[in-house]
């Protein structure tokens, strides 16, 4: 286990990562805030799902989540149709035009993060990404049916995709 006091910089790093986000904010064009670029990364990684799963994998009220799925919506980047299953809920999907936009998001993104880290090299990156990845799966997997503290076993990988809480999800912002 680290000492205290690295919990504490690791605390003070992490609050300053809103830097970083605002500079991926700011990439973002103004049709397309951050809300409604997680919606559609969503949808990309799920596939067709209902407005409540949407919720629960934007971690935000339903409220929340239906502003965001109004203006997608608006825009024609996702389509809304009655779920067979309970006519009372909607099934969400990506239109085309939708992974239009996300492919302009990811590659604004990508671009950025070039930009930002051309001094960095591959294996720097690659440092960063896995110890992210690692710092995220101690998270996610803490859940119920997931791992104990100090006893990450890897096991909460192989879940379905659906039934983890999407922080595998790539969103642009």
């Amino acid at each position: 286990m680290a000492a205290r006091s690295q919990y504490e910089e690791l605390a003070r790093q992490l609050s300053a990562i809103g830097a970083v986000k605002r500079g991926l904010a700011r990439t973002l064009p103004a049709e397309c805030p951050a809300g409604s670029a997680a919606v559609l990364a969503l949808l990309s990684r799920h596939g067709e799902i209902r407005i409540s799963r949407l919720a629960e994998l934007l971690g935000v009220d339903m409220s929340v989540t239906s502003r965001h799925v109004a203006h997608v919506a608006e825009r024609g980047w996702i389509e809304r149709s009655l779920d067979p299953a309970d006519k009372r809920s909607r099934i969400l999907r990506l239109t085309p035009a939708g992974e239009d936009v996300l492919g302009n998001l990811n590659c604004r993104t990508t671009e950025m993060f070039a930009h930002h880290l051309q001094d960095w090299s591959d294996e720097e990156v690659g440092q960063l990404n896995t110890l992210l990845a690692r710092l995220r799966d101690s998270f996610s997997c803490r859940g119920s049916g997931g791992c104990a503290p100090g006893r990450h076993s890897g096991d909460c990988r192989s879940r379905p995709a659906d039934s983890n809480d999407g922080s595998y999800t790539r969103t642009p912002v």
